[in-house]
């Protein structure tokens, strides 16, 4: 059975240094990990997927307006894939194994059609990675638990905006998900 990378939100916003919200450095340090992995499962056969916030400018409806400064604004280089990982998205994106699809809450299986997407390939084993682990990767985990997706998070793969929002998410991907933590 193949198995999926998720790369969720590994955006100009949310890692180079002037981005609207970004993690900075942590997020940034994860860069070849995250190209190398997605190497790695395109190589095996298997999916690589880039779940990416879509926001539109000055959107009273949307809940995140109130919480976080504007980011990931649709058609701005901020929504554009980060680095190595952008770079390695370019290569690859005429694939029928490389998907990238807007988000528009926390999870990225809450209104889009990610669920579907992996049933049809039958998928059931989901590495996630990405930013922010305690926000956009630990939802869209709890979202893959609640269909009963096997999930595994890299540690090396996922980074958020402090180590104690980090420690908090692993305990709860552990605890509460039963995800498998690789080194």
């Amino acid at each position: 059975m193949p198995k999926a990378l998720l790369i969720i939100d590994y955006t100009n916003d949310f890692v180079a240094d002037n981005g609207a919200l970004t993690v900075g450095k942590p997020a940034q340090q994860l860069d070849s990990y995250l190209a190398d992995l997605a190497e790695h499962f395109y190589n095996n056969g298997d999916y690589v997927i880039f779940p990416i916030d879509a926001h539109h400018l000055h959107d009273p409806f949307h809940p995140e307006s109130k919480l976080f400064p504007p980011h990931n604004i649709v058609e701005t280089p901020g929504r554009t894939l980060y680095g190595k990982v952008g770079e390695w998205f370019q290569d690859h994106q005429d694939s029928e194994r490389v998907y990238q699809f807007a988000k528009n809450r926390y999870s990225s299986f809450q209104n889009t059609n990610l669920d579907n997407y992996l049933r049809e390939r039958r998928i059931t084993n989901l590495w996630i990675s990405g930013v922010c682990t305690d926000i956009c990767v630990l939802h869209t985990a709890i979202g893959a638990y609640n269909l009963d997706y096997q999930l595994t998070i890299p540690k090396r793969g996922v980074a958020t905006f402090t180590p104690h929002g980090d420690e908090w998410a692993f305990d709860h991907f552990k605890g509460s998900l039963g995800a498998t933590i690789v080194e």
